[in-house]
C-alpha cells in the first residue's frame, strides 16, 4: 500500500490584531516557510499589505485575522480573513500622488498572477495567487 502523498502544502495561522507587532511575525512565519522560493520577500509583502488592511479597516483590531498559506507545486496562495465589521469592502485606490496611503491592494496586484475578494460585512478573504511554474496552453 502507498501512503498518499501531495505536493500541496497549507498552512493556517490566526493573527492577533491587538498587536502591530503580530504582523512581523506573520511576516517571518511566511518568509521561513519559503524561506528556498524566490517569492519569499513578495510573499511577506502581501501578508504584511493584506494583514494591514485586515487590522486598520475591520474588527481584526478587535480580534484576530486568518493567514492561510498554500505551497504548491504550481504556485503560492495567500489568503488573509478579516473580522468584518464594516461595510465597505476591500478594493483597490487610484490615489494622487499627495495621498498617505492607498496603494496596498495595487502593490499586491502587482506581485500577483490573480487576485480575489469575497465576503460581506461579516468578514473578507483577499486571497492573493503566485504562479510558480509557467502556464502551458490547452
Amino acid at each position: 500500500m502507498h501512503e498518499y502523498m501531495s505536493d500541496w502544502f497549507v498552512w493556517v495561522v490566526d493573527c492577533s490584531g491587538h498587536s502591530p507587532e503580530e504582523l512581523g511575525r506573520a511576516r517571518r512565519f511566511v518568509r521561513r516557510v519559503l524561506h528556498d522560493t524566490p517569492w519569499a520577500d513578495d510573499a511577506a509583502l502581501i501578508v504584511t499589505e493584506l494583514g494591514t488592511n485586515a487590522i486598520t479597516h475591520t474588527d481584526s483590531a478587535k480580534t484576530t485575522f486568518r493567514l492561510v498559506l498554500v505551497h504548491g507545486s504550481e504556485g503560492i496562495s495567500i489568503a488573509v480573513t478579516d473580522a468584518g465589521g464594516t461595510t465597505t469592502r476591500p478594493h483597490l485606490e487610484h490615489p494622487d500622488t499627495t495621498t498617505d496611503h492607498g496603494r496596498g491592494l495595487a502593490l499586491v496586484t502587482a506581485l500577483t498572477t490573480n487576485l480575489t475578494i469575497t465576503g460581506n460585512n461579516h468578514g473578507h478573504t483577499v486571497t492573493a495567487e503566485i504562479r510558480t511554474t509557467p502556464t502551458t496552453a490547452r
